[in-house]
């Protein structure tokens, strides 16, 4: 079995932030909130049309913490979160996976790679591609 289903809860993050020196770790997560965790890459198609979907559905995601890590350069990182002008939504933290530590918990094929959690951090679900908003909006009703 995979990391993510032996181990179905948040996985041990270590996202390098944008200010590039802090850091965003598992236990800098809230508690008591659901956890959406996107890995993207900043020039896939797919992976900006999630990030759309999901701006233009904020309001049903707004008690949703959502990470998005990526293992792609510092400054592609950092266009796409400028782009999508992601600063204006507090519950959206962007950061780079430097170990590369969940393709491989993972075990992710297809971008952007979604990975839900509830409000005690257990894994609800995971999905490989563009998920439809509703069912993502949904996941977490």
């Amino acid at each position: 079995l995979p990391p993510y289903k032996r181990f179905p809860t948040v996985p041990p993050l270590k996202l390098l932030l944008l200010d590039s020196m802090s850091y965003l770790t598992k236990n800098d997560l809230k508690k008591n909130k659901p956890v959406l965790i996107i890995v993207f890459n900043p020039d896939c198609e797919h992976c900006k049309h999630e990030t759309e979907e999901i701006i233009k559905n904020i309001d049903s995601l707004k008690n949703v913490q959502i990470i998005m890590a990526t293992m792609m350069s510092f400054d592609l990182m950092k266009s796409f979160y400028e782009k999508y002008d992601l600063q204006r939504f507090q519950n959206i933290t962007v950061g780079k996976d430097v170990q590369y530590t969940l393709p491989s918990f993972y075990q992710m094929h297809f971008m952007p790679y979604l990975a839900m959690y509830n409000k005690k951090g257990n894994l609800l679900a995971t999905f490989e591609g563009s998920m439809k908003i509703e069912d993502l909006i949904h996941t977490f009703k």
